[in-house]
């Protein structure tokens, strides 16, 4: 590749990237939308009103219905990344600390580090699990506090719900997308799929919905277009176009927009540790924007997948 288009692709991958961020920063609005703007006691609700409307919208905005295999493809990876997510999340929350149920969730980068080799065939980096491993200490830092206590049943549902994220994310970059299908349909199948799983889980655990006010309506609101909606749409593109290898690190931006957010809204404050975990998690994001070995190759791979295609070709294959 010549030195202006690869400059010139390096560019648009970093602006790919850089768009893709969004939709975990998004995504750590979650907790103070959650605590200051919706019903107490009813995460999972929230998760299926986040899930299901969004899910169908998107259907309809992308007019096509999954086909053959993507029936089963898109009902496990809408169980994986939200219908088995959410409630895993939500009995890891209930059971254990807030700290300890982020620092859980901070082990999925290194999870799809490692099941990205026998799915994807990539190889096993030192950089990507050391970079993980640092990215888990640095949000252990900002979200854990001295009084931390650990909860067996607590601890594992939150493993399983970073596995179950981590393994949706690499099987959806493993699977890509139908010929002729777009991002927003493909989201939406995903979306619908993982509401559809949620409806019957959340009247089993949380009982009836409950009352919502104008307040918890303009929270809904939020979660569901820009937390499901517009986020899962930039998500999801952004796997497709990008190694998950490089996406999955930018998850830890959720806490860490948890905690800015807490500070600058909640009015609460950071420690020097916490200062530090940030520095720590934010260096663990960028770090994973690379490879030392191979990067030339790797980028000049990237930049020929989102370069513009043939209309033929447009699509990622279903493999």
């Amino acid at each position: 590749m010549k030195p202006t288009a690869f400059a010139h692709g390096r560019g648009r991958i970093a602006a790919l990237t850089l768009l893709t961020a969004l939709a975990p920063l998004v995504w750590g609005t979650t907790y103070a939308v959650t605590s200051e703007m919706l019903p107490a006691a009813h995460p999972l609700f929230a998760g299926a009103m986040r899930a299901l409307p969004a899910g169908l919208i998107a259907i309809a905005i992308g007019m096509a219905l999954p086909r053959g295999s993507w029936w089963w493809k898109s009902a496990t990876l809408g169980v994986l990344n939200i219908g088995l997510f959410f409630p895993m999340l939500f009995i890891s929350a209930e059971r254990l600390p807030g700290g300890v149920a982020g620092t859980l969730g901070s082990v999925s980068p290194l999870i799809v580090a490692l099941i990205a080799v026998p799915l994807l065939g990539d190889r096993l980096s030192a950089w990507r699990i050391g970079w993980g491993v640092a990215g888990v200490v640095g949000v252990g830092l900002v979200v854990l506090g001295p009084a931390a206590r650990l909860d067996t049943v607590g601890i594992v549902a939150g493993l399983i719900g970073a596995s179950s994220m981590a393994l949706g994310v690499t099987l959806t970059k493993r699977w890509g997308r139908p010929a002729g299908v777009g991002s927003v349909a493909l989201v939406g199948w995903q979306l619908t799929a993982g509401g559809l799983f949620l409806v019957p889980t959340t009247l089993i655990i949380e009982g009836a919905p409950p009352a919502i006010d104008a307040t918890a309506g303009v929270g809904y609101l939020w979660l569901g277009l820009f937390g499901g909606l517009i986020a899962y749409i930039v998500f999801f593109s952004g796997i497709g176009k990008l190694p998950v290898t490089s996406v999955a690190p930018l998850s830890l931006l959720s806490p860490m927009m948890a905690a800015t957010v807490g500070v600058t809204v909640l009015g609460e404050s950071l420690s020097q540790p916490q200062i530090l975990g940030l520095a720590i998690a934010l260096a663990s994001v960028v770090a994973g924007q690379f490879t030392p070995r191979a990067r030339g190759r790797r980028l000049d791979q990237v930049a020929v997948q989102i370069a513009p295609r043939p209309a033929a070709h447009a699509m990622t294959p279903t493999r």
